[in-house]
């Protein structure tokens, strides 16, 4: 590949992961205002899931840029770490919370920005898949299929929030944060057995 192409795609790949680290920044601070109006276990995890995806991206950008393996691996030890904390977090939430009959209140903020972020998500992970390939780049293309999984997570808990709003079934927020424990468990034992085998 010349040069001067794959200098152009390196850019795209940064503006790529620039623009998922901008959006879950933000997203932090708007998760966290509307999970604690509403008390919603699911926004709330949504919340520590962007955290985590933007220590995905800063890993990605370290790498884009040419950082060496060792602090690679140190920085997706640590994010294996975050997932691991998520998924507990978001177990004994999600049983207090059904166990207790808690009942979330709506957030019309909180559904208006994960339908926003599953639009973004889908669309970023299409653009990180192409121009991972393209740069022949297994880190970014991995990363791409996070920030697709974060798509999806946000499309779960939009349902959980829109199924609690228009049918009244408190027990779809908890819920959506249940699908979420999957994601991360998974995520932290993929991280974990990659690294003990590399």
């Amino acid at each position: 590949m010349p040069s001067s192409n794959c200098s152009s795609l390196l850019r795209v790949g940064l503006r790529l992961e620039y623009t998922t680290l901008g959006w879950n920044v933000v997203g932090i601070f708007i998760l966290a205002w509307s999970a604690l109006a509403a008390r919603s276990v699911a926004l709330a995890g949504f919340g520590l899931d962007s955290l985590i995806e933007i220590g995905a991206s800063v890993v990605v950008i370290w790498e884009l840029k040419g950082t060496n393996e060792l602090r690679q691996r140190r920085a997706l030890r640590f994010i294996g770490v975050a997932f691991a904390l998520l998924a507990t977090y978001l177990v004994v939430q999600g049983v207090i919370v059904i166990a207790t009959n808690h009942r979330a209140g709506h957030s019309v903020v909180g559904i208006v920005w994960t339908a926003m972020t599953a639009v973004a998500m889908f669309t970023l992970a299409v653009g990180k898949s192409r121009t991972g390939r393209a740069l022949d780049n297994r880190v970014l293309q991995a990363e791409g299929r996070v920030t697709l999984v974060d798509g999806i997570l946000a499309t779960a808990v939009l349902i959980g929030l829109v199924l609690n709003v228009a049918l009244g079934w408190w027990w779809a927020d908890p819920s959506a944060g249940f699908v979420l424990v999957y994601y991360a468990g998974r995520e932290c034992h993929d991280i974990f057995r990659h690294d003990q085998s590399s």
